[in-house]
Formats: structure tokens, C-alpha cells, sequence
């Protein structure tokens, strides 16, 4: 570790250990990552669930080679305790990081930053660097990832003899995922190579994941076997850092001269796709843990048969069994499934899509004018009243330069509508707030609600929770430059700050976000004030659907309130 990057502490919950995995799934997920990216830069603290678990001895074989100590929560730096783990802070520092995703990738960059030669560690990141980056609130295959496939296989693991024949629904997802075909960066080009292959019926001799392999491929060995797809060709080109022969890279001109429409798809190789990501080490130890639990109950895989292909391709991945070994576990060898026949899959294909939209309204007639009608017409009608506005403004002119919006990198003309919203956003929480009072930013963004209230009332506390890395980093650089000691930052989704607070405030933050805050500021049984943005852009997520109202929900469909949802654009 160089001497000037600070020490960052990783604190990872611990209920129980089962098997070869520390529970729950998230931790020996975060542990496999750190085994698998052989990176050190991290202090690891296990903080025990339960009171019953106190024994130093639990760190002993858990992590391989990793140094993993004892903490109580209540020794927990103030700002991790308001988080559900796991959790990474900076030693001394007020800014964390939480959730699994987010953690993760954290992992990933500073290993990287550490160690630019592993390119290797830095490509599980994905194409532009955003693989899990979305939100598991609003994105299906980040839930399915970071959130639903863990809690299932725990449940599964958990559960009595007769809640355990089936396989959960979660894990015939992703069977089915796999099933999907590929959408990848240029793949045009690469599917264009596919048919070449196809019509030529030739194959190619590069390194790839064969069905006797037993080892695992090390760069620059290649098996004598030849790949059995063009995707397995790829995809392990790139791992072994090799270009793909050029026998393969010419294209014949009757190939290029095909419809893009008439080529062939692409198949699954990894998770995401072609390419191995964070994606494939968050699923392995959880995929692991049911397929040894299958196996010990006898069970018969022949409905997964993408999840066995993909669970013994992973393992030749170079790095993948040595950082399995450190952790303790034990790879299964599992042979290759062929593809049951159809009435054997009705489970996986019976799987409903968490968010399939309702019957579409056929009747449906897109724009605000026709969703005002249809409300008109029932009884309700809107009413435009004078905006309310605070009877004083901030004198932005005295103010230190590092509170104004115009230093959260934006131009001078929103800078100043900014300032206007902030006006009537800091007159309303002045009313509420009381000293010592905990005012939480939801969606802060660079800092602009935050730093305002944060330097207006000295006497209270603010937290900022913003996902974005990039924006709470300026952010914390002007609150640094004002001095100010009475603020936190947290780049987390909502759902893994679980404090307690008293005033939750969110500017615009963005579609079914504000929505989300609504509903943790009740939870918490806090104060709000909020203003809300982007309404055109609703969806419908796992925690709720639209329309929200009972009132509304008798008249619009949620096309409708989309449609509605529009007139804030015009």
C-alpha cells in the first residue's frame, strides 16, 4: 500500500458460518472478490449479528489470507451505523459507502488503482464501467444479483426438508437469463463472424473452457480441444488477453451483405454475456451453495442446465479456483447437462417477470390533454394557486462561494433557479428543524441542499445519500473547503440507509425516487420537504406500481399517469 492513500475499513456482517461460506451470502461474497482481486488495501472487520457470536476463533479459516478482526456494532464509526452492511469508510473519515454493489465496485477501482497492470480486475466492471451500477430499486438484473438470488439461496439453505424441493423461483430467473440472447457492445461484427463460422462449418483453435478441462487455464496455455462456440471464442480471447485469429476477422462479402436481421443470435457465455464481469463473482458463491445443498439432497439439476454450464465455465476463468481455495471452497465438478426436454422446463419458463405490465389498455390515448379529460370527467379538476414563496431569500452574495450551487459544476443561469428552489427548500426546513436535529439529503446529488442546511444550521446534523460516486466527491470537496464538521456523505441506493433521522429533504431527485424518500420518511415517522421531478419518466418497481393514489387507480392506467406525467415537460 502506498503511504499516502488512507487506510479504508471494510465492515462485513457475520450471523453464522455454514459449510465453506460465512453468512450472510453478502460477506463471503465480499471476501471471494478481495480473494479473487488478491487485494489488501483493506482493514476487514466482521461485525457478529448476534449476541452469542463473540469468539475471536470465528476469523480463523474464514478468509484465507486476509487479516479479518472482531467488531460489536456499537463500535461501529457513527455513520457505518446508520447503513446495512457491508460497508467501506474511510479510517477517521466521514464518508461511506454501502450496499454490496457499491461496495464491490469500490473493490474493483481502488485494486485497480493500487495495481494498474490488472486491467483484468478493472474489466469486471463491463463495458463503460457500469456493470451493477444501476440501483437494484429500479433495476431488475441488479435486484436479481445483489439482492434476490443471495436472500433465496439463504432461504433455501434455511428452510425445512419440504420447503426445499423446489427450486426457487429466483434461481429459474436467471436459468432463463442465460436462455436470453446476448446484446453486447459492436456485436453486429461479432454475430457477422458467427454465420461466417456457421456456413464454413470451421472451427478455431483458441483457449477456451473444454468439457474434460480439470485445470484451470493460465495465461498463454491452450487446450488441444476446439472452442465449442464462436461466444466461448471470444469471450476467453479476451480473458487470456489474446486477439481473435484473423481467419475469424475477415468476413466473406456475401456475410457482410447480410441482414442484420437475418443473423444469427448470440449465446450466453458468463452472466452479462459474452464477457466475465463482477456479475459472475457475486452469483458464484451463491449458485455454489445451492448446488452443493442439491446435491447432498439428491436433487436432479436437469432444469438447470445453463446454470451447470455456466457454474463449470466460471471455474476456468484464471483466478477464479485460487481465490475459491482461499476461501475455502470446494468446487463441485459437475457434468454437462443436456438441455431437458421442454415439458421438464415449464417451471423456467413459468417464471413471471417481477415487473410485466398489466393487460396493455387498448383504449389508450397518450398525452397530458387526454389524461385531464378523463380526470375531468370523473370529478376531478385541477386547481392553480399562487406559488407559495418564503417572506426572506439567503444573501448568496455574503455567503462563501463553496455554498452556492454555481460551485457543484453547473451554469450560471440554472445555478440561479437553483438558488431560487433553495430559497423556498431552506425557509421550509427552518421552520421544522430544531437543534440537534438530524436532516437527512436524500438524492443530494453534489451537495446543493445539503451544504446549505448543513451551513445555515451549524446545530444540526446532515447526511448526504446520493448513489453517484462522482457527485458526492464534490460534494465532500466543498464541504471540506467551508470546514464544516457537522455533515456526513453516503453513497448508497435508499435502501441500505437504515437510520433513524428527523427531517428528510429531497430537490428533484428523479422519477419513483421521490416516491422512495416519501415512503422512508414515513417509515421513519419524519418530517419532509420535498420536490419532486421527472414524473414523465415513472416505472413501476418492485416496492410499488402506478398510479399510487386509490382515487387515481379507479380512472388511470398507468400508461395514463405516464401520459400525464408528460405536462411537466411542456
Amino acid at each position: 500500500m502506498k503511504d499516502n492513500v488512507a487506510e479504508e475499513h471494510l465492515y462485513l456482517a457475520f450471523s453464522h458460518q455454514y459449510r465453506d461460506s460465512i453468512f450472510p451470502l453478502h460477506t463471503s461474497i465480499s471476501l471471494f472478490l478481495l480473494s479473487y482481486c488478491d487485494c489488501k488495501l483493506f482493514k476487514v472487520f466482521l461485525v457478529p449479528t448476534g449476541e452469542d457470536v463473540g469468539d475471536p476463533c470465528v476469523t480463523k479459516n474464514l478468509a484465507g489470507d486476509l487479516d479479518v478482526h472482531l467488531i460489536s456494532r456499537c463500535q461501529l464509526p457513527v455513520v457505518v451505523q446508520s447503513c446495512s452492511l457491508p460497508a467501506v469508510v474511510v479510517k477517521d473519515d466521514k464518508f461511506c459507502r454501502a450496499g454490496l454493489s457499491v461496495v464491490l465496485r469500490h473493490i474493483i477501482q481502488k485494486t485497480f488503482e493500487a495495481d494498474p497492470s490488472k486491467k483484468d480486475v478493472l474489466a469486471l466492471l463491463g463495458f463503460k464501467k457500469t456493470c451493477l451500477k444501476a440501483c437494484a430499486e429500479v433495476s431488475q438484473w441488479t435486484r436479481l444479483c445483489e439482492i434476490s438470488i443471495p436472500l433465496a439461496v439463504e432461504r433455501f439453505l434455511t428452510g425445512s426438508p419440504e420447503h426445499c424441493q423446489a427450486i426457487p423461483p429466483d434461481i429459474l430467473l436467471f436459468e432463463r437469463k442465460l436462455g436470453e440472447p446476448v446484446r453486447v457492445h459492436n456485436d453486429d461484427k461479432i454475430r457477422r463472424q458467427k454465420l461466417q463460422q456457421q456456413k464454413a462449418g470451421a472451427k478455431t483453435g483458441v483457449p477456451v473452457l473444454g468439457e474434460e478441462a480439470t485445470e484451470e487455464l493460465k495465461p498463454g496455455e491452450v487446450h488441444d480441444h476446439p472452442p465449442s462456440s464462436l461466444e466461448l471464442n471470444v469471450a476467453f480471447s479476451k480473458l487470456l488477453t489474446q486477439e481473435t485469429p484473423d481467419a475469424i476477422n475477415r468476413e466473406a462479402p456475401h456475410i457482410r451483405r447480410t441482414k442484420t436481421s437475418d443473423l444469427p443470435l448470440l449465446d450466453h457465455v458468463f452472466a452479462e454475456g459474452l464477457y466475465f464481469t463482477v456479475a459472475d463473482l457475486v452469483l458464484l458463491p451463491c449458485i455454489h451453495q445451492f448446488l452443493v445443498s442439491s446435491k447432498k439432497q439428491g436433487k436432479n439439476l436437469v432444469n438447470l442446465p445453463l446454470i451447470t454450464s455456466w457454474y463449470r465455465r466460471v471455474q476456468e476463468v484464471p483466478g477464479v479456483k485460487k481465490a475459491a481455495g482461499k476461501c475455502n471452497m470446494e468446487l463441485l465438478q459437475l457434468p454437462e447437462l443436456m438441455t431437458a426436454p421442454k415439458e421438464q422446463l415449464q417451471d423456467s419458463a413459468s417464471v413471471p417477470d417481477e415487473l410485466e405490465e398489466d393487460n396493455e389498455d387498448s383504449h389508450f390515448t397518450g398525452g397530458p390533454r387526454p389524461t385531464m379529460t378523463k380526470l375531468m370527467e370523473n370529478g376531478i379538476e385541477a386547481k392553480f394557486s399562487p406559488h407559495p414563496y418564503p417572506s426572506w431569500t439567503l444573501d448568496w452574495t455574503s455567503l462563501p462561494s463553496a455554498v452556492s450551487p454555481g460551485e457543484g459544476k453547473m451554469s450560471r443561469d440554472r445555478a440561479l433557479r437553483k438558488q431560487q428552489q433553495l430559497n423556498n427548500l431552506v425557509a421550509a426546513v427552518t421552520k421544522l428543524a430544531k437543534p440537534g436535529d438530524l436532516i437527512v439529503d436524500f438524492c443530494s446529488g453534489g451537495g446543493h441542499v445539503g451544504i446549505v442546511l448543513a451551513y445555515m444550521m451549524p446545530s444540526c446534523q446532515v447526511i448526504l445519500i446520493e448513489n453517484k460516486e462522482l457527485s458526492l466527491i464534490r460534494a465532500k470537496d466543498r464541504s471540506d473547503e467551508l470546514g464544516l464538521n457537522n455533515i456526513w456523505f453516503i453513497q448508497a441506493n435508499l435502501d441500505y440507509f437504515i437510520g433513524t433521522f428527523n427531517i428528510g429533504v429531497a430537490l428533484h431527485a428523479c422519477g419513483v425516487a421521490t416516491d422512495m424518500v416519501i415512503e422512508h420518511c414515513l417509515r421513519a415517522r419524519a418530517a419532509f420537504v420535498i420536490s419532486p421531478c421527472c414524473y414523465g419518466f415513472i416505472q413501476n418497481i418492485v416496492k410499488f406500481k402506478y398510479p399510487r393514489s386509490h382515487q387515481f387507480k379507479e380512472i388511470l392506467s398507468y400508461k395514463d399517469l405516464n401520459g400525464f406525467g408528460e405536462a411537466e415537460k411542456v
